[in-house]
C-alpha cells in the first residue's frame, strides 16, 4: 500500500482486513502445532459470521471444513481476506491466486523476509511490488495475524481472543499485542481491533492508526513501534490521528542494545530515541515506557471522557500517594489547581474536620461508601475542575478482607447442603478462601448445587451489594485514575453493577 508521505486520509481498502465478508486460510493444517491449524482453529473457534475456506495441498476435512486443494478451488467473490500460513517461496503464486478469485486484502504471516538478510529483503520488495500490482492490500509479512471484535474475527496463530471493547492496536511486535488483549481479558476493558504489523513492509503502523480514526468502533489507539522507514510519514500520520482520537504509544529499540535486538526482531534499524521523543510530543501521542502502563493510559482513554483543560483535582485517602501524584502533575501537561471556595465548603460537610482543604483533598480517614461517591461527585460537577485523579480504591476491600480471614470471623454455616460464601468488598476469591480454611468443615455439594453467593464476576453467582464508588459520575469533566490500575478497576465496578 503506497500512500503520499503527508497525506492524512486512510485506506478505505483496509476494511476487507477487519470486515471481510470472507476468509481464506492458505496452507492449513491437520497439525495442531501448525501456523495453518491454529489460524484455522481460532476463526473456526469464535463463529465469525461471513464465510470460512480452508485450502490444503493435500485435501481432506480439517476441523471439520472440508478443503481445497488450490485457491483456484475457491468460488470467486466470496472472501476479501486471505491468511497465508505457506512458505516465503510460495507466496507470489498465493498472491495471484487469491486476487484471481477477488480477495482485497492478504495478511502473510510467514516469515523468511528481511529480517533474515539481504535475499530476503529482496523477497519482501518484489512481494509488495506484486501486490501493488494486483491491487491487493498486503499486511505483514512475519507477523501473528489480527483480530476484529465487531467481526467476531480471530484470524491469528496465537491466542488470545479478547474481549469487546473501543481500544485499538497496531503492533509491530506480536507477541505485544497479545499482552495488551491478556491485560483487556484480565481487567474487561475491551479491544476493538489488534493487528501484529509484522515488518509492515507494505501497511505502516500509521496507516492502520489512521484507518482506527476513522473506525466508529475505536475511541483510542495503541501503537508498539521499532522502527519506521520514513520519519516525516509516520509523525504527519500520527499527528492527523491524535487531532481526533488519543494514541498511546511504546516505543522499542531506544538503546543501542535495543536497537540490535530490533534489527534482528523485524529486520530494520530504530531511530534516535531523542529525536523521535520530541516529535511525538510535537504529535500529541502519549508517550509511554511499558505495555502495562500503555494499558492503563488506553484504558483510561477508553473509559472516560476527555478533559477539557488541564485543571486537576486528586481526591485520596491516604496522604502519601496525594504528595506523589502531586509531584508527578508537576512533571506533566496538567496543573494542581488550588481548591475553589465553593468546593471547599461543599466538601466540609461531607468530611471531618481533619481532611486537608486543599487539593490534594486528603479524605484523613473520613472514607467510606458514602463520602466516596459523593465528595467525587462534588470534585467532579465543579465547572472549574477538569479532571480528578482518585487515590485509594480497595482500601475498605482490603481491611474487610482482613477481618473475614482473621479467627473472629463467624466459620462457615451449613445450610441445606449448600455452601454459603461471604462476599463484599473483599472481593473475588471469598468464598474460596472461606470454604478451603484448615479445620473447618466443607460442606456436602449435590449435582446442580452453587453456593448463594460466589466472588465478584463468577458465572453462576449472585452479584454482592455494590462496593464503593459505584455511582455513576456526570460525564463531562474527565476522569483520570491512577495508580495501581484504578482506572481498569473502577470501570469494572461499575460495568458489572
Amino acid at each position: 500500500m503506497s500512500a503520499a508521505p503527508a497525506s492524512s486520509a486512510s485506506d478505505a481498502r483496509l476494511r476487507h482486513l477487519f470486515d471481510p465478508r470472507g476468509v481464506i486460510i492458505v496452507g492449513a493444517s491437520s497439525h495442531p502445532a501448525k501456523f495453518g491449524f491454529v489460524a484455522l482453529h481460532n476463526v473456526l473457534a469464535q463463529r465469525f459470521a461471513g464465510k470460512v475456506f480452508a485450502v490444503n495441498r493435500d485435501g481432506g476435512e480439517i476441523l471439520g471444513l472440508t478443503t481445497a486443494t488450490d485457491v483456484c478451488e475457491i468460488p470467486a467473490g466470496e472472501a476479501d481476506l486471505a491468511l497465508v500460513c505457506t512458505p516465503a517461496a510460495a507466496n507470489p503464486d498465493v498472491l495471484r491466486a487469491c486476487a484471481a478469485k477477488g480477495v482485497k486484502a492478504v495478511y502473510v504471516v510467514s516469515g523468511g523476509y528481511r529480517e533474515t538478510g539481504p535475499d530476503g529483503r529482496r523477497a519482501e520488495e518484489e512481494l509488495v511490488a506484486l501486490a501493488d500490482k494486483l491491487d491487493i492490500v498486503l499486511a505483514g509479512p512475519n507477523g501473528q495475524g489480527l483480530v476484529s471484535t465487531p467481526a467476531g474475527l480471530c484470524a491469528q496463530i496465537v491466542g488470545p481472543y479478547p474481549v469487546t471493547g473501543a481500544i485499538s492496536i497496531a503492533s509491530q511486535s506480536g507477541n505485544t499485542t497479545s499482552s495488551f488483549m491478556n491485560y483487556a481479558n484480565h481487567s474487561g476493558v475491551g479491544i476493538a481491533r489488534a493487528v501484529s504489523a509484522g515488518n509492515a513492509a507494505a501497511v505502516t503502523v500509521a496507516d492502520y492508526l489512521r484507518w482506527f480514526r476513522d473506525d466508529p468502533a475505536t475511541r483510542v489507539g495503541f501503537a508498539y513501534l521499532e522502527h519506521s522507514a520514513d520519519g516525516r510519514a509516520v509523525f504527519e500520520g500520527l499527528r492527523a490521528v491524535t487531532r481526533e482520537k488519543p494514541v498511546v504509544m511504546v516505543k522499542g529499540g531506544v538503546t543501542a542494545v535495543g536497537q540490535r535486538a530490533a534489527a534482528s526482531h523485524t529486520g530494520a534499524l530504530a531511530g534516535e530515541q531523542r529525536i523521535f521523543t520530541g516529535a511525538m510530543h510535537q504529535a500529541g501521542v502519549c508517550l509511554v515506557p511499558t505495555v502495562e502502563e500503555a494499558f492503563d493510559a488506553a484504558a483510561t482513554f477508553a473509559t472516560q471522557p476527555l478533559p477539557k483543560g488541564p485543571g486537576t483535582v486528586v481526591v485520596t485517602t491516604a496522604g502519601g500517594w496525594g504528595v506523589m501524584t502531586a509531584d508527578a502533575l508537576a512533571a506533566s501537561s496538567l496543573r494542581l489547581m488550588p481548591l475553589p471556595d465553593d468546593l471547599r465548603a461543599a466538601i466540609d460537610a461531607k468530611l471531618p474536620p481533619r481532611w486537608s482543604r486543599a487539593n490534594p483533598i486528603d479524605m484523613a480517614g473520613g472514607e467510606s461508601r458514602d463520602t466516596v461517591p459523593e465528595v467525587l461527585e462534588l470534585v467532579a460537577s465543579h465547572p472549574a475542575v477538569d479532571a480528578v485523579i482518585f487515590l485509594g480504591l480497595g482500601i475498605q476491600s482490603n481491611s474487610a478482607r482482613l477481618v473475614r480471614d482473621g479467627r473472629f470471623y463467624p466459620p462457615l454455616r451449613r445450610s441445606r447442603g449448600r455452601g454459603v460464601g461471604c462476599v463484599g468488598q473483599a472481593g473475588a476469591g471469598g468464598h474460596r478462601a472461606r470454604r478451603d480454611r484448615p479445620g473447618q468443615p466443607r460442606p456436602r455439594r449435590r449435582p446442580g448445587d452453587r453456593p448463594l453467593l460466589l466472588p465478584l464476576g463468577h458465572p453462576g453467582g449472585h452479584r454482592p451489594r455494590a462496593p464503593l464508588a459505584l455511582r455513576p459520575l456526570p460525564p463531562t469533566p474527565g476522569l483520570v485514575i491512577s495508580p495501581e490500575r484504578e482506572p481498569v478497576a473502577r470501570w469494572r465496578l461499575r460495568r458489572r453493577c
